[in-house]
């Protein structure tokens, strides 16, 4: 049975967890001082405690950390996001949205990280015998995964960023992984540089947020 906690100590908790993670942010210039393998495999323990749909758990999460495959990973990626940004290929109202955060084709960053992390959504699954396994909520499933993912690794002080280039079929091939499975994110994951800037951002307000249909009764 799950654990409960008196009222004030479920409070006390839930404060606590907020303030910790409100100062989650991107960042996209890291350090390339070495973090322990240790830390990477403790969030995706994490990971892999999300909920999924029949319990089927759709995701793979594959670490780098070899210098030449970062390379190459950095190379594929910069070129289709070349072709986004200095192609055409985002349109005007995407660029715009994008504006403030000064974001572009470079990604030397992905070279940087100490470690590169790229989940995978498996779209089905294969028996031993090599037939087909339907999955079910395989992008909610894979998303919340991912949240914990980035979570824990906040939890232990430790940066990241969503990174999805588009399209993404070039990490399969590097990865080398099935055709069962899709890039999901590229997760770059170390320590921030020292002169590192984030865009000042203000998150959504409790008000807009949250919605109160009825109180309980």
């Amino acid at each position: 049975m799950p654990d409960r906690y008196p009222v004030a100590e479920m409070l006390a908790r839930g404060r606590e967890f907020f303030e910790l993670v409100d100062g989650r942010r991107s960042v996209r210039a890291f350090s390339p001082e070495p973090v322990p393998r240790e830390c990477i495999e403790i969030a995706v323990r994490a990971a892999n405690t999300a909920p999924s749909g029949a319990h089927q758990q759709p995701w793979k999460f594959v670490l780098v950390g070899d210098q030449e495959t970062k390379k190459r990973i950095k190379e594929a990626a910069e070129i289709e996001e070349r072709q986004n940004y200095e192609g055409g290929r985002l349109p005007a109202e995407w660029r715009e949205a994008l504006a403030p955060l000064e974001t572009g084709s470079d990604k030397g960053y992905l070279e940087v990280a100490p470690w590169l992390v790229v989940c995978f959504a498996e779209k089905y699954g294969v028996a031993p015998d090599g037939s087909k396994r339907k999955h079910y909520y395989v992008n909610e499933s894979v998303g919340i995964a991912c949240g914990l993912f980035i979570t824990a690794l906040h939890t232990m002080h430790l940066c990241t960023l969503t990174h999805t280039p588009n399209p993404m079929a070039f990490l399969t091939e590097i990865c080398g992984r099935p055709a069962n499975e899709r890039p999901y994110i590229l997760f770059p994951v170390g320590y921030p540089a020292p002169d590192v800037e984030v865009p000042d951002l203000a998150r959504k307000p409790l008000a807009q947020a949250l919605i109160h249909l009825d109180e309980p009764t």
